[in-house]
């Protein structure tokens, strides 16, 4: 199966290590105060001979951070944490934002089978908390919900592997393969629907079907099945009115998060009012973002998908002071 997604990347780069003989430690961002290049439950992984991967900044911490495990500076034992960034002085000599710090718990990794034991679950798309004990180092795996993500508390740390998002595609052509491949990085859980027999075998004869699930139902199922919940994400690719406007109907009425189609203005507009005809509100008809996507000019494959998930990634992560999108302003997008 490929690689994708940072943390799965990191746990199979561990295990990797680990049957090749190195001594290696996991770092994890427990917690952070002021402002933290990156968020609570980030990873690095780091090896005796000063290799690395994954990161817990913007890059100075990483690099002292590894001198001094090389060093055998750190802890006579693991789990150990670690501050960065307490007082003014080394915030700045570690490239911290003012006031900024960094709280992190390394453990030293030995143990392959279960690494191997946590990689299987989360390539079956199970999600599993995987929860350290701070004072005796025990591991254990347990069954999470999509709800659940990173907790730190005294004497506990519990992290969520897997995929805790969805993302239903509806239509399983080109602009479908890159948009899953980019997806998959960010660890959605990628399900494509396609019912017809022409784009099945291609899709699934693919290198990027080898890593997502694909269901050949008719798309309003497709979208009760899978999509119907906080977390879920559906984009309509088809062109084809009579497969993309049966997933919208279904996803702009339901909990989902995410609701686009791709498409010119114009059809766009003809959609709209096909979607209200068949009894959606006006306020329901507000949440499709169509022309899906963020207005950055874009017009091949690639650089659709950079910005459907650019917008995606936008609204999960909401900032202060941020302009809401005019809808209609994305040119034509391969209509």
């Amino acid at each position: 199966m490929p690689s994708f997604g940072t943390d799965r990347e990191i746990v199979q780069t561990a295990l990797d290590w680990l049957q090749q003989g190195h001594r290696l430690a996991l770092v994890t961002v427990a917690r952070t105060w002021g402002s933290s290049p990156r968020p609570a439950g980030s990873l690095m992984l780091m090896r005796e001979d000063g290799i690395h991967t994954g990161s817990v900044s913007g890059g100075c911490v990483e690099e002292d951070l590894v001198a001094r495990y090389t060093r055998r500076e750190l802890a006579a034992t693991f789990p150990t944490v670690v501050d960065y960034g307490v007082d003014r002085q080394q915030a700045a000599r570690f490239g911290l934002p003012c006031g900024g710090r960094l709280e992190l718990v390394l453990e030293q990794l030995d143990n392959p089978a279960q690494l191997r034991l946590l990689l299987d679950k989360i390539n079956k798309q199970e999600l599993v908390a995987r929860r350290v004990c701070l004072t005796t180092g025990e591991i254990s795996l347990h069954s999470a919900n999509a709800a659940e993500d990173f907790s730190y508390e005294p004497g506990a740390l519990s992290k969520v592997f897997g995929p805790r998002w969805q993302m239903l595609l509806i239509g399983a052509g080109h602009l479908s393969q890159y948009l899953a491949q980019m997806a998959l990085l960010l660890d959605y859980q990628i399900i494509v629907c396609d019912p017809r027999i022409e784009y099945r075998a291609a899709w699934l004869g693919s290198e990027i079907g080898k890593a997502t699930q694909f269901v050949s139902d008719m798309p309003d199922d497709a979208v009760r099945a899978y999509a119907c919940h906080p977390r879920s994400v559906v984009i309509a690719l088809t062109h084809d009115p009579k497969l993309d406007d049966l997933a919208l109907l279904d996803a702009l009425s339901a909990n989902t998060f995410y609701v686009g189609a791709i498409g010119s203005q114009q059809n766009n507009r003809l959609r709209r009012e096909r979607l209200a005809q068949l009894g959606l509100t006006p306020a329901e008809l507000a949440r499709l973002h169509a022309p899906v996507g963020l207005p950055i000019g874009s017009h091949t494959p690639p650089e659709i998908a950079v910005s459907i998930l650019a917008e995606i990634t936008a609204l999960r992560n909401p900032q202060p002071q941020t302009q809401p999108r005019v809808a209609d302003t994305q040119p034509s997008q391969l209509a």
